[in-house]
C-alpha cells in the first residue's frame, strides 16, 4: 500500500490546530448550558415526575388503606408498607378499617415511572412536579410516611394548599 507524502503544514499539524481552534471559538458564542440550581430553575415537561406524596382527603383523614397495590405495581421494589387495623376512638385519622402503619419509598430505587399512581384505587399516591433534592447519606433518600403525607387541610389549610399545588394530576 502506498501513502501519500504529508505536506509541510501536514507534518507542522497547522490544519488540525486551527480546525480545533475554530471548533473553540465557535463555542464561545453559544447559550451556556448550565444552570446555576438555586437561583436559576431549569424548566421541565408537563410530563415529568418528581417526589411522591401521600394524599389526604377533605376532612384531614388518609386515603391509603394499605391495600400494597402500589408496592406490587413498583418494578423496582422501592415500595415498603406494613398494614395495621384501626383502633377504637381513630375514626378522625382514616378512611377505612385498614392503614398504612409503615409506608417507606426508597427513592435510590425509585425509577419515577408512575405505575405506584396508577395502581392506587384510593388516589392515595401521587408524583409530583417537585425536584428531588440532594442529600449526604443514604438513610436520607429513604422517605418514611411522616415525610411523604400532605399537611392536614383542618389544621394547616395553608400547607395543604401549597401542597395541591405541587400535584400534577390534582387532588381527587
Amino acid at each position: 500500500m502506498e501513502r501519500k507524502p504529508m505536506t509541510l503544514a501536514e507534518k507542522l499539524y497547522l490544519p488540525a490546530i486551527f480546525k480545533g481552534m475554530g471548533i473553540t471559538f465557535s463555542h464561545l458564542f453559544k447559550k451556556k448550558p448550565t444552570v446555576s440550581y438555586p437561583e436559576e430553575k431549569r424548566p421541565f415537561s408537563d410530563v415529568f415526575r418528581g417526589l411522591h406524596i401521600l394524599n389526604r382527603d377533605e376532612e384531614g383523614r388518609e386515603r391509603c388503606t394499605a391495600c400494597g397495590l402500589c408496592a406490587v405495581a413498583c418494578p423496582a421494589e422501592a415500595i415498603t408498607m406494613e398494614a395495621a387495623e384501626r383502633q377504637p376512638g381513630e375514626e378522625h385519622l382514616f378512611r377505612e378499617e385498614k392503614y398504612a402503619a409503615k409506608y417507606e419509598i426508597n427513592m435510590l430505587r425509585c425509577i419515577f415511572c408512575g405505575l405506584c399512581e396508577e395502581a392506587c384505587p384510593k388516589d392515595a399516591i401521587y408524583l409530583t412536579k417537585t425536584f428531588a433534592p440532594a442529600n449526604y447519606g443514604r438513610k436520607g433518600f429513604i422517605y418514611k410516611k411522616d415525610d411523604l403525607l400532605i399537611p392536614n387541610p383542618l389544621t394547616d389549610p395553608e400547607g395543604y394548599e401549597k401542597a395541591k399545588g405541587t400535584i400534577g394530576t390534582g387532588i381527587k
